[in-house]
């Protein structure tokens, strides 16, 4: 646990080595934040407005409304999916000029995500099937279905965790990116992975301890009856934790990118340290 965590640690402060570089990267998690929340407010207001999925099912039947709810969620997480990779593919673009000792600018990564907005859209379409289908699985097999989706989730995120940069980086379609991504894991860290930590433990666990620092004072504020000190607490724990997500999103871009050079090439980009992006994954068991 602590040889994971110090090793994220570094990962990390390697990463923030890039984002100081190019403060700009934060841009590219920023807008994809408000794009997707715009997203999900375009398909749930109008569903809650007509009364929710039950709605739909009272007035087109039992089957024609599950017909009709698993079209909206298709649509749904096709649109989500498309916008979180066309930017996350803009900041691995970015990330990988960084990492080859380039200057990108905004406009570098946006042109990167746009020449590749067909292979883009592909995979998202992809996903969102997948997406749909781990969904129905969950829903229909009893806790069963449940553990066997987690597995199957787990192994498709492994599994796709280069698609964006090798979507980024080659010319190819989303279907030979999968299998390049999985081919590349495959070969450059061996045979059934599983994914460590990486640098989402030491977010997560930043992102825990504001919560509950921010959390506690607030609530102690409000037990002394300061109900503006307890207010001003909770909207700044808030706007801390938003920031702590940016920043964490922008350092995975930069960190997938990383790992893409060193499954690419076989060495670590500047400033990275080959045995820690070495031990990125690991095997079952």
């Amino acid at each position: 646990m602590f040889a994971t965590l110090s090793r994220s640690w570094s990962l990390i402060k390697a990463s923030a080595a890039v984002l100081r570089s190019d403060s700009e990267l934060l841009v590219f998690p920023l807008i994809s934040s408000v794009a997707a929340l715009l997203v999900a407010a375009s398909f749930l207001l109008p569903l809650g407005l007509i009364g929710g999925p039950e709605a739909l099912q009272r007035q087109w039947g039992e089957e024609g409304g599950s017909v009709a709810v698993a079209l909206w969620t298709f649509a749904f997480y096709l649109t989500q999916y498309f916008v979180i990779f066309f930017f996350n593919s803009a900041l691995v673009g970015a990330a990988m000029i960084r990492l080859k000792g380039g200057d990108p600018t905004v406009a570098d990564g946006f042109r990167i995500a746009f020449s590749r907005i067909g292979a883009i859209f592909g995979y998202a379409l992809i996903a969102a099937t997948v997406g749909l289908l781990l969904r129905a699985l969950q829903q229909r097999a009893g806790w069963l279905g449940r553990w066997v989706a987690g597995l199957l989730g787990v192994a498709w995120t492994v599994a796709t965790f280069l698609a964006v940069p090798v979507l980024v980086a080659q010319n190819v379609g989303p279907i030979e990116a999968l299998k390049q991504s999985a081919s590349m894991l495959k070969r450059t860290w061996g045979e059934n992975l599983v994914g460590n930590a990486g640098i989402g433990a030491v977010g997560g666990l930043l992102l825990f301890a504001v919560i509950l620092l921010g959390g506690g004072l607030a609530i102690l504020a409000g037990v002394q009856q300061m109900p503006a000190v307890a207010v001003g607490i909770g909207v700044l724990t808030v706007i801390i934790a938003l920031l702590l997500g940016l920043v964490q999103a922008a350092l995975s871009g930069i960190y997938s990118a990383a790992l893409y050079r060193y499954a690419s090439e076989g060495e670590a980009p500047q400033g990275f340290d080959s045995s820690q992006l070495g031990a990125a994954f690991r095997q079952k068991g």
